[in-house]
């Protein structure tokens, strides 16, 4: 079983001023012939047997538990018993001393304990009397029988003295050091938790977000593919189911099969997250040319493509948003502006990209347009979050009876 440093100081504290007495008492023995008379002897014996009693007492009463920081167990201070303890021993110690030098070992007890033993204000007397004890013995015993050794017993108890007192203030200053780094470490402990359960609620959160984010853009990308494919499916075989011409029904059935086509493509791409299939191989710009093309014999309204500024290869991310919003603005044109002719332009600025589509429909009333519901489309809605995704801005310029202007408006991101 491993012994703990707390359990070593207890021990000590315990049994060590026995080890001490038995030390110092043979010596003194040794000595008594030199430095002592017989009824000093005498003395000296019965200040020893008091000593060995007061150590018996305090063995039992000390506490048992030892304190949870390094060093000497703070419970054994504080408490009137040790106080009391501390005191006795002190005079005893200082005592014997008096009568034989050698007995200085036990008195040393003091630099050990009277930090913990005595309140704080005592603690420098406590000491103090201590450093006497030793700088007495270290002279040549007490009290001092010449001059010269009152000399010597001044500077060595000056000595003593600012040594344990020194000692002393550094072991507390530790001490509230290794307090405050523990009041540290369950500060940090607290926060480590606390940061935990909110790490927890934002991965939750994020999670979520990113949920939510995924449904929109599916939910976008299946408004941008299918359902405008569906559309000119259906406008395409109305015709088909409306004219007597085969050539002409021919022309149109094969217009719906492609459509079904790309629209089953861009699908598929959505789910995937990929890019239109319109830029799999071309820019931006010829996407846009093509699908303005391809809108204009479509529907039959006359439309036109112009790129001002000069190209630059832009991210996929930035080249299928703006792809997309375009879709989007020509479906509605389509839909909903009877419109007989419409333009898009492209415009390459110095750190943002312009696509403005226009016609020359109907128009209406921005502030008239009910936020999407389940029920309905994405339009304006669906443009603005596809550029909101990139730090963009759609803004919507239309009057009843004056046409529609749309402008998207996003960061020039470069490829690569």
């Amino acid at each position: 079983m491993t012994t703990t440093v707390e359990e070593r100081w207890t021990w000590f504290f315990r049994y060590g001023p026995y080890a001490l007495l038995g030390l110092a008492a043979p010596l003194a023995a040794v000595a008594a012939p030199l430095v002592m008379t017989r009824r000093e002897m005498y003395a000296a014996g019965a200040l020893l047997l008091a000593a060995l009693a007061l150590q018996a007492w305090w063995a039992r009463a000390m506490p048992r538990s030892p304190a949870a920081s390094a060093g000497p167990p703070v419970l054994i201070g504080g408490t009137l018993a040790g106080r009391v303890y501390f005191v006795l021993r002190t005079v005893l110690a200082f005592a014997l001393t008096w009568l034989n030098p050698f007995f200085a070992l036990y008195a040393s007890l003091g630099y050990c304990d009277a930090g913990h033993l005595l309140p704080p204000r005592a603690v420098r007397a406590g000491l103090t009397v201590t450093a006497v004890a030793l700088a007495g013995s270290q002279s040549g015993g007490l009290p001092p029988g010449s001059l010269t050794q009152w000399v010597v017993f001044g500077a060595l108890f000056g000595f003593n003295a600012a040594l344990a007192i020194g000692l002393n203030h550094l072991a507390a200053k530790e001490d509230e050091r290794s307090q405050e780094r523990a009041r540290t470490i369950a500060a940090l402990e607290r926060a480590l938790a606390e940061n935990g359960a909110l790490h927890a609620q934002l991965v939750h959160q994020a999670r979520e977000a990113g949920v939510a984010d995924e449904r929109r853009r599916l939910a976008a990308e299946i408004h941008d593919t299918i359902a405008q494919g569906l559309t000119g499916i259906i406008a395409q075989l109305q015709v088909v189911s409306s004219t007597d011409d085969p050539g002409l029904a021919r022309e149109h059935l094969d217009r719906a099969q492609a459509l079904a086509r790309r629209s089953l493509g861009e699908a598929r791409r959505s789910v995937h997250n990929l890019s239109p299939a319109a830029l799999e191989h071309d820019t931006l710009p010829d996407a846009l040319k093509r699908t303005v093309s391809e809108w204009s014999e479509r529907t039959g309204v006359a439309a036109g493509f112009t790129v001002t500024g000069t190209e630059e290869p832009l991210h996929g991310e930035v080249a299928a948003t703006l792809l997309r919003i375009a879709q989007e603005a020509l479906a509605n044109t389509g839909r909903h502006a009877r419109a007989a002719r419409a333009g898009v332009t492209l415009s390459y600025m110095e750190d943002e990209v312009t696509l403005d589509i226009r016609d020359d429909g109907r128009g209406f009333s921005p502030r008239a347009v009910a936020p999407r519901t389940g029920s309905g489309g994405f339009g304006l809605d669906g443009m603005r979050a596809r550029a909101e995704r990139i730090a963009g801005t759609v803004a919507v310029e239309s009057e009843p009876g004056q046409g529609t202007a749309i402008s998207a408006r996003v960061p020039l991101v470069r490829h690569g």
